[in-house]
């Protein structure tokens, strides 16, 4: 039982919802991605750390602005993390693969370094779960946050979300059937908090409208798509919203709230109830 309190959106656009377009598509203008710059870190324990990573921890940051939380209130073993992605490793393997002559350590190729570089500048200590795949997958990550919310696991879930497409924009280009654009870089960080409703999660044929607003507005984002959703509810005054996300075939819906089925949906701006 959850509601989404805060939703920290980076993309290439830029950060929160005012930076999208109304059309991703025609802002484009014809680039294939849409990427983001390496943000700043200092520190010496960040001079190694990839864009990803760094990337990541700037969008919890922003979530945690939006929440007015500090970090001593998210660290601490009261606090999971749930990552998901489907690209964000594919610049990381490659540079490994390739060999490159760069200083890029082999761990750096693994699942868990995104969350964990997250979990290290934060003190995380909750429940930790890693998601591999697209928007699917990533409606299964705020079911897991409230899954693990409703049993008491935690008092509260960071839902992180990752994509970066432009270090392996050529490998795209080869598979633009399979994965249309414009491929836009995105990170995304929902947290979510205790509520009396229970959220309601299942396999759906058709996507909802927040879901074609995200996808019209940012363009593919992969696993960040359901996340740039709810940072479209919450700018319109919706912290329950219904969202769907799609990836190898297979379409997840999950509503914050008693599922009121397509009637929900009417209340997003913008969009057209689904029949």
């Amino acid at each position: 039982m959850s509601r989404i309190a805060a939703v920290g959106l980076l993309t290439g656009w830029g950060e929160g919802v005012d930076a999208l377009p109304a059309d991703a598509a025609a802002a484009a203008a014809g680039r294939r991605v849409v990427a983001m710059a390496r943000p700043d870190a200092g520190g010496e324990r960040f001079r190694r750390a990839t864009r990803e990573c760094l990337l990541a921890v700037a969008a919890v940051d922003t979530t945690l602005r939006q929440a007015a939380l500090g970090r001593d209130d998210v660290s601490g073993a009261r606090t999971a993390m749930i990552y998901v992605t489907a690209a964000a490793y594919g610049a990381s393997n490659r540079s490994f693969i390739e060999g490159a002559g760069g200083t890029l350590h082999f761990p750096y190729t693994a699942p868990s370094v995104v969350p964990a570089e997250v979990t290290i500048e934060y003190a995380l200590r909750g429940p930790y779960v890693i998601m591999i795949g697209g928007a699917g997958a990533a409606v299964d990550a705020l079911w897991q946050a409230d899954r693990l919310l409703s049993r008491g696991a935690c008092e509260r879930a960071l839902v992180l979300a990752v994509e970066t497409f432009s270090e392996c924009a050529d490998l795209y280009a080869r598979a633009r059937w399979l994965v249309p654009g414009p491929l836009v870089e995105a990170a995304a960080c929902a947290l979510l908090v205790p509520d009396d409703e229970r959220a309601h999660c299942t396999d759906i044929d058709a996507p909802s409208p927040l879901e074609t607003l995200a996808t019209r507005r940012a363009g593919t984002t992969l696993a960040c798509a359901p996340l740039v959703g709810a940072a479209l509810a919450r700018a319109a005054g919706d912290d329950r919203p219904v969202l769907t996300g799609h990836w190898r075939g297979r379409r997840r819906r999950i509503a914050f709230a008693a599922d009121r089925g397509a009637s929900f949906d009417h209340a997003v701006p913008g969009t057209t109830a689904a029949g």
